[in-house]
């Protein structure tokens, strides 16, 4: 029951943590998308910086923009924060269920560090608190007022965190908490500078004093560094579906060279919505993009070499001390109630169903068992992934021919599908 209301938490949460991610996204990009497109009309009203018409859905809208504040308040006067407080709180819920309630499974990795599970919570919290303290000094140091040292010494950090962090966490666990810092970065920035700016903008209007545009820039600053973590962040949301990625060697560098394709593709836009077409910058992008790739390709590990493909018994040895506790029909791994992405691997169907897919995870990445935990050696990864590209062979003896028993089905070799064995001609009456 426990394991049942724990998978039910996970879809919603995370089902939260997908709308709130795209209410706040899409209001970042729109309003970035606004202040480019912002026009001061021959005849705007004093303290007007813009304006802009605009048509949607059959309506006609007219934003403006003030240069720091109006007059007077209206009655109602919308805050975009809530877009960002809940998909913080539900990322880091989904972050505390998955990774620290799951510590042994999906965070710690034996060898690597051997830590207790309370050590590796205390130093997850630890990497998404000393992330928003770094940040935030470097925004208020003499390096914050300079956009291009600030982006390339952040940029270094987070380098660092993810160096740092896949040196003693699982990979993916590493990920991450690469993509919380950032995410817990963008949430503080609306949470702790952006919001209370604006609020003590709207109590000195209020009050009849005129607002201190220094609030307005400091928010603004902020609202643009999140513009443009945006891309990265969204990657690692989704790079649990890329083990080449997070599970292959250097992994935190093509983190790296991902997150410049990520930030230089940003950029790219919000020049364009300035009016500005740089191309230069996109191909940029799609450079870093391909560099990823080839070089990605070229420095995983090849599986070590096997003189004889290994019979189906020794395979399924293997496969039965490595992978079906999780991959199951009936899981018996701790936490794992039913099997992952529904493979299961405790049938001979199931195990040539899913070969491919044990290729790409448990030999040309390792990426499984998680965080080895079984210990599958180099050997047994290459014995399995021998005889997967030898075809996933059930036996090594041949079917009977087809004429023992005609239209009787027989397993095709490496196949799911079973072949039918052609039906005798029949004479003519």
């Amino acid at each position: 029951m426990v394991a049942a209301l724990e998978i039910w938490a996970n879809l919603a949460i995370r089902w939260l943590h997908l709308i709130a991610g795209i209410a706040w996204i899409g209001s970042s990009f729109y309003f970035m998308w606004l202040d480019s497109h912002l026009r001061k009309p021959d005849d705007a009203p004093d303290g007007i910086a813009g304006e802009l018409w605009s048509v949607h859905s059959g309506g006609f809208y007219r934003q403006m923009k003030f240069m720091v504040a109006p007059a007077g308040m209206p009655q109602e006067l919308h805050w975009f924060k809530w877009e960002a407080y809940t998909t913080w709180i539900s990322g880091f819920l989904l972050l505390g269920l998955i990774f620290y309630v799951g510590a042994d499974l999906n965070l710690i990795d034996r060898t690597k560090a051997d830590l207790a599970t309370w050590q590796a919570i205390g130093l997850g919290l630890g990497s998404l608190v000393a992330g928003w303290a770094i940040y935030d000094g470097l925004c208020r140091s003499p390096i914050g007022q300079n956009m291009k040292l600030f982006a390339a010494v952040w940029f270094g950090v987070l380098v660092a965190a993810g160096y740092g962090l896949t040196r003693i966490f699982s990979d993916l666990g590493a990920f991450m908490h690469v993509g919380a810092i950032i995410g817990t970065v963008m949430a503080a920035n609306v949470f702790m500078i952006i919001i209370p700016n604006q609020r003590k903008v709207v109590a000195q209007v209020l009050a009849g004093e005129t607002p201190d545009p220094a609030l307005g820039k400091q928010a603004k600053q902020r609202s643009v560094h999140n513009n443009y973590m945006t891309l990265p962040v969204l990657f690692i949301m989704i790079s649990n579906h890329y083990p080449m990625i997070f599970a292959a060697p250097l992994n935190w560098l093509w983190l790296a060279g991902l997150g410049i394709a990520g930030w230089t593709i940003r950029h790219f836009f919000n020049l364009r919505n300035a009016g500005r077409m740089e191309p230069q910058v996109l191909v940029f992008g799609a450079l870093a993009f391909l560099t990823v790739a080839v070089l990605n390709e070229s420095a995983r590990p090849k599986p070590a070499a096997v003189t004889e493909v290994p019979a189906y018994a020794e395979v399924r040895a293997i496969v039965d001390r490595h992978c079906v506790t999780c991959h199951a029909r009936h899981p018996t791994h701790r936490g794992i109630p039913v099997a992952p992405n529904g493979a299961m691997f405790d049938t001979a169907e199931g195990l040539q169903k899913h070969a491919q897919r044990i290729y790409e995870r448990a030999v040309a990445t390792t990426s499984m068992p998680q965080g080895n935990q079984t210990g599958m050696t180099p050997d047994e990864r290459a014995k399995l992934g021998a005889w997967i590209k030898a075809g996933a062979r059930l036996s090594a003896i041949s079917p009977p021919p087809c004429g023992e028993g005609s239209g009787v089905r027989f397993p095709r070799p490496g196949g799911d599908t079973p072949t039918p064995c052609p039906l005798p001609a029949r004479g003519r009456g």
